[in-house]
């Protein structure tokens, strides 16, 4: 059933960057009239429902490595949405959401639901939940390794 231009390879890294800058740039266009793009979008929603994090545990949760994590938290921060505190110790940041950001959270919500909406919609709800499921394991499967790998360092 393909409709796309895809190469017929078995690269699983290839297909899954593909899926995600394919899916990122309609979330991005959707959220356009906002200014948010969707990955600060997507910081400031989990900062908002779990936080506040540290950096760490925000890479952590998000699956971003600490130098992406650092950037994007700083950029939310020159734009007012995020708060950095200092943490436990001298070492660590805490990232809170700052009245702006929650406000920006609320005036983004209906555009994500739109983009969700076409996504969901075009797959169907059983699909979905399905992909959903499937990409969870994809990524303990990755991360099950890394862990591993770490431990051998």
């Amino acid at each position: 059933m393909p409709t796309d231009e895809t190469p017929d390879i078995e690269c699983a890294v290839f297909h899954l960057r593909k899926t995600t800058r394919t899916i990122t740039q309609l979330y991005d266009e959707v959220l356009r009239p906002t200014g948010l793009r969707s990955t600060q979008y997507s910081i400031l929603r989990i900062v908002s429902n779990l936080g506040p994090f540290t950096v760490n545990e925000l890479g952590t949760t998000m699956g971003m490595d600490r130098t992406t994590v650092t950037r994007n938290v700083r950029l939310l921060e020159r734009m007012g949405h995020l708060r950095i505190e200092p943490g436990d110790d001298r070492r660590t940041r805490r990232v809170r959401l700052s009245a702006r950001g929650r406000s920006a959270v609320e005036k983004t919500q209906p555009y994500w639901e739109q983009a969700q909406a076409i996504l969901v919609g075009g797959l169907g709800d059983k699909r979905w939940q399905k992909l959903r499921n499937e990409l969870t394991a994809i990524v303990n499967v990755g991360r099950k390794e890394l862990d591993k790998r770490a431990d051998t360092r």
